[in-house]
């Protein structure tokens, strides 16, 4: 892909970094040694970041391979700094497969929470406390992939949890129609993240609730052509 490196091909599916989550990881690093920190330490944190990206790529992989299950090939994964994307060749308008692939991205975070609480518990039953002093990193990724898990089954686009919506709503009226309410819930989330992000002065959010406001209006366009 243009602008990205290619980081490898795992199950028939190539991975890439996109340039701008290059100069995330170069910013961070060169953020630490300015403020005084050691190499040491940069390079520590930028393990973890890359622990934590590790199991966005496993999400998208749980997407990925439950769409190949319904003869849905991937195109490939792109890291970007607010995440990872699986380009699918087409996302299924049959309700039960698109539930199925949607839901396959979280459920790989809620199986990673667990397989990192026990990771966590095993270390911490080890009487040494320098093996103990490592059962924080379990936990904060038990953290992580929760709180994943979670914001991608917010119901709005481009999030997992608009996905479901559709799907549901799909069951019982046209896909169309029910792009068009997925996408009004989003829409209408993202407008409620904004107004608090405006009245709480919080920048993050209000990058959240643009993503969320423009991921919502363009799946609509996408699929029905107006909002």
């Amino acid at each position: 892909m243009k602008g990205s490196i290619r980081l490898g091909t795992f199950a028939g599916i190539s991975v890439y970094l996109h340039w701008t989550f290059m100069a995330l990881m170069g910013g961070i690093f060169v953020w630490y040694l300015y403020h005084g920190a050691s190499i040491a330490t940069a390079l520590l944190s930028l393990g973890l970041i890359g622990l934590v990206f590790g199991c966005v790529i496993l999400h998208e992989y749980g997407h990925a391979l439950m769409a190949r299950r319904f003869g849905v090939p991937t195109r490939d994964i792109t890291m970007y700094p607010v995440g990872g994307v699986a380009r699918l060749a087409r996302i299924p308008r049959e309700p039960r497969q698109e539930l199925l692939i949607a839901l396959a991205g979280p459920a790989v975070n809620v199986a990673l929470a667990l397989f990192f609480m026990a990771v966590g518990g095993g270390l911490r039953s080890v009487d040494s406390l320098s093996v103990m002093s490592l059962s924080v990193l379990p936990s904060l990724l038990v953290y992580v992939n929760l709180v994943m898990a979670g914001f991608n089954m917010l119901p709005a686009f481009p999030m997992d949890g608009g996905r479901v919506l559709r799907a549901g709503l799909a069951t019982r009226m046209s896909y169309e129609r029910a792009t068009q309410i997925a996408g009004f819930v989003g829409m209408a989330m993202g407008g409620v993240f904004g107004i608090v992000a405006i009245v709480t002065l919080n920048p993050v959010l209000g990058f959240i609730a643009l993503f969320v406001f423009l991921g919502a209006r363009h799946e609509v366009m996408q699929v029905v052509g107006t909002v």
